[in-house]
């Protein structure tokens, strides 16, 4: 527990990733900012906090959308006045469909909040972090092991998170010189509902169904807060965090 009066804001803190890394760095001394679509479980992630951590605010969000994302960050600066660590977790995905089978609207939904959504709320958190004294702090990507491999009919998704790569090169790139650093963790099979389905059987790329091994959130979120830890003059750039017997190396 190194972080004491320093401030993370955590898109997607409503459940699953979010939720679990929100919790870990508001019990390490964090004041957190809470944003998700939902509320009502953002505010629930806010009723989690441990009683000796930092202060939780709670914002409904859209990160796919710039007003919304402009009130987050107007509403972190009023209550805390500066924004030491981003983690940019907010994802969605389709059904795995047959790539011809996919709507446009799929596509742009999972395009806006997995890769614009980063965008705009890493734009708005470099703005903030460029001006404040003293200036700089960091920036976390949740890329995914998709970000590398993809899974069978995962087009939106891989896509996207493909590009996260691009987008934390280009945020460690123009951040350098105002104290910005970027970090992307790679995350593979963490037990949430979104996974859950795993353990009874999924597509493999030789058109088998098989169940895969899951890792418990508990990882996934201590990695975050080492990650939020580091002093700005070092940096984790990728990070894979993944169940180990799971399907990657070698996958398909």
């Amino acid at each position: 527990m190194e972080a004491t009066n320093k401030i993370a804001l955590v898109t997607g803190a409503g459940s699953g990733i979010g939720r679990a890394a929100a919790l870990a760095l508001q019990a390490a001394g964090f004041s957190v900012v809470l944003a998700g679509r939902r509320g009502t479980e953002v505010a629930k992630t806010a009723a989690m906090a441990a009683a000796s951590g930092g202060a939780m605010l709670p914002v409904a969000t859209d990160v796919s959308q710039p007003d919304s994302v402009k009130e987050l960050f107007a509403r972190t600066r009023e209550a805390f006045g500066r924004l030491d660590v981003l983690f940019n977790n907010a994802g969605i995905n389709v059904p795995a469909i047959p790539m011809d089978e996919l709507t446009a609207e799929q596509w742009n939904s999972v395009v806006g909040i997995n890769l614009t959504g980063s965008f705009l709320c890493a734009q708005e958190a470099m703005r903030m972090m460029k001006s404040q004294t003293p200036k700089g702090g960091r920036i976390i990507n949740n890329g995914s092991i998709s970000a590398y491999t993809p899974r069978p009919n995962s087009a939106p998704y891989t896509c996207t998170k493909h590009a996260i790569t691009g987008l934390t090169k280009c945020i460690s790139l123009d951040g350098r010189p105002h104290d910005i650093a970027c970090s992307q963790i790679d995350i593979g099979n963490a037990a949430t509902e979104l996974t859950e389905r795993m353990t009874t059987g999924v597509l493999q790329a030789d058109g088998s169904k098989k169940p895969e091994p899951r890792m418990d959130l508990k990882h996934v979120a201590d990695a975050v807060v080492f990650m939020a830890n580091l002093p700005l003059e070092a940096n984790v750039m990728f990070m894979t965090v993944m169940a180990t017997k799971m399907p990657f190396a070698g996958r398909g």
